[in-house]
């Protein structure tokens, strides 16, 4: 079965950045699906209980209704909360700062999109890190 990947975004030149850099790295080897929104994100996690994503990227600052954390952050915890996620790895990928802080208190991985746009393959590396089985099908 092809694994499945979920990229969350509000900016849409960042969901098309992410699906063509997976895909220049990684051919069709995963099903990709986009949410522009952290709501649209989690309704889209509670659909696919039965055959979860193996992967879940998302920004931090989304929309605002889910103050004081942000949307991403709203968004890893009621993923963490959802037992058939227990094994999604869960990458942030945000412009904020304290992106790093905040990954390490979500015990999740996480890559600036500064550091991103100049090094693509921070993606391949991040994602052969979480699924050390995707480095044979390259």
């Amino acid at each position: 079965m092809q694994k499945k990947i979920l990229i969350t975004d509000d900016t849409k030149t960042w969901l098309y950045f992410h699906q063509e850099t997976i895909k220049e790295l990684y051919n069709d080897t995963f099903d990709i699906q986009m949410c522009d929104s952290a709501v649209q994100a989690y309704n889209l996690v509670q659909r696919n209980k039965t055959n979860p994503f193996d992967i879940i990227i998302t920004d931090l600052q989304m929309e605002d209704s889910h103050e004081p954390q942000t949307a991403g952050e709203w968004l890893i915890n009621h993923i963490k909360k959802t037992d058939e996620y227990s094994t999604t790895k869960i990458i942030i990928i945000s412009a904020m700062s304290n992106i790093e802080d905040i990954a390490k208190k979500l015990n999740v991985e996480c890559i600036s999109k500064q550091r991103l746009i100049n090094n693509k393959l921070l993606l391949k590396y991040m994602f052969e890190k979480l699924m050390p089985y995707l480095s044979s099908t390259i």
